[in-house]
């Protein structure tokens, strides 16, 4: 997982830089401005099944302005899944969380998988982030 924002950072256009946020043993955070809003990377949920999650999350402490930001992201949605495919969905989640997500199959932790990861979530921040940036 540390070695993913980098790996993410090398596939991105030069002008968008995404930090580093928080980095766990199953998941990173990064994000541009705000780190309430963040790309991320995890294990999903063990009763997905051997996945792993890359997606955009709103996790604001309003979970209003998080419903509003999904309400934003779902008026995209059909452009979304044309560019991104129909594995992407956007929905609600834990702790009144909301976020645009798709789960790839988990592989072993290897710099083949790695380039994996990197390259399908710049794919989704092209794709996400004028959108997020729109709706600021």
């Amino acid at each position: 997982m540390q070695a993913i924002p980098a790996a993410v950072q090398r596939h991105l256009d030069a002008g968008l830089r995404l930090q580093r946020g928080r980095v766990w043993p199953w998941g990173v955070q990064l994000y541009e401005d705000d780190p309430r809003f963040h790309y991320e990377v995890a294990r999903a949920p063990l009763r997905v099944g051997e996945r792993l999650e890359l997606g955009l999350h709103f996790e604001s402490r309003n979970s209003v302005e998080n419903r509003a930001w999904l309400a934003g992201m779902t008026g995209h949605l059909i452009e979304i899944k044309a560019a991104l495919g129909d594995g992407i969905e956007a929905e609600p989640w834990d702790r009144g969380w909301t976020k645009v997500y798709e789960t790839i199959p988990l592989a072993s932790y290897d710099e083949i998988y790695l380039e994996v990861v990197a390259r399908r979530l710049a794919e989704i921040v092209h794709v996400l982030h004028p959108i997020y940036r729109g709706l600021r």
